[in-house]
């Protein structure tokens, strides 16, 4: 019997001719075969409350954006199960969303989004926005918003992509972080865990913050952050004045000079870290640890290759656009 990452190595062959049957699925086309499958995984034993509308009327009933995201893991495993991996011997596959992966026979995450890209996850520790997830993930991309417009529903998966586990992390975080660590490491240490707990718990919506990510990006590079240094200075002037037109709140002078001490540090390296350091502080108090010894021992051997855009609001927001628009 193949082990799971065989497993997952096999799906990823067969993935073009998976979301083929997928959508033969979502039209009711051949729904009977997969039957038993979805009558084991509906609740109680019993067929899931859309599968006979979907067999006889090829259409969904009017669905939320979650009970889509449920229909698909379903339909998914059914497919699986009854068309892809029909030729080996694999275990009867468990839906499991609620702890932690969507499907632990395969330790694979089946997300659903629609055109606006996005979905929300579960937020276990900051530093996931560098390291990604534990799990491998196949994000299928639906034309729900469209379709639900029109009813009845009528969906289809028109684009997918297959997320190796540290593929699931901010995708410009993390290029700043791997363009930087091996240098940082020769430096200090504690200078590259401080760098690093910044770029996993920053605001990219706070102004200083923006201006903080762009120098740490040019940090083996004087020269530069003196410039960026002064191109921050004249930003905080304009978006000023451009608050008071509007009869906004300026941003405060505290949060230009955090930047200016920066240029006046030596040496300037110092003047980033503590920079860095102080606005996690004040923004976050005890709530932003460093990394633990299992998230820096992962830190220092990751590869740090996210692809995705990665914010938080009580859950982690993953946005798979940057994937999408470019395919």
């Amino acid at each position: 019997m193949l082990t799971k990452a065989g497993l997952r190595n096999l799906l990823r062959e067969r993935l073009d001719q998976t979301i083929v049957e997928l959508n033969h699925a979502l039209q009711g086309v051949n729904l009977e075969r997969l039957g038993p499958v979805l009558l084991r995984l509906g609740r109680s034993q019993t067929l899931p409350h859309w599968y006979e509308q979907l067999r006889d009327q090829q259409t969904l009933p009017n669905l939320d954006g979650k009970t889509v995201g449920s229909v698909i893991e379903m339909l998914f495993v059914a497919v699986l199960e009854t068309v892809i991996l029909q030729d080996i011997k694999i275990p009867q596959l468990r839906l499991n969303p609620a702890r932690g992966v969507d499907i632990p026979d395969l330790d694979l995450g089946i997300k659903a989004p629609s055109q606006n890209y996005a979905t929300s996850e579960p937020f276990v520790s900051a530093y996931e926005r560098l390291l990604g997830s534990e799990y491998d993930a196949l994000i299928v991309l639906t034309d729900y918003q469209k379709r639900k417009l029109h009813p009845p529903l009528k969906l289809q998966v028109i684009q997918w992509h297959y997320f190796l586990n540290t593929e699931l992390a901010d995708f410009a975080l993390t290029a700043i972080a791997r363009k930087h660590r091996d240098w940082l490491l020769t430096q200090s240490e504690t200078w590259t865990q401080k760098i690093f707990r910044f770029l996993a718990y920053i605001n990219q919506s706070d102004w200083r913050a923006k201006h903080l990510l762009r120098i740490i990006g040019a940090i083996q590079e004087a020269d530069r952050i003196q410039r960026l240094v002064l191109e921050a200075e004249i930003d905080f002037r304009k978006k000023n004045e451009q608050r008071a037109r509007k009869d906004k709140d300026a941003i405060p002078e505290h949060e230009i000079e955090s930047l200016l001490s920066i240029a006046e540090a030596q040496p300037i390296t110092l003047g980033i870290i503590d920079a860095a350091d102080n606005w996690v502080v004040e923004n976050y108090k005890d709530f932003a640890r460093l990394p633990n010894e299992n998230e820096w021992n992962r830190l220092l051997v990751s590869p740090l290759n996210g692809q995705i855009g990665m914010s938080f609001a009580l859950q982690w927001r993953y946005n798979f656009a940057r994937v999408f628009r470019d395919n």
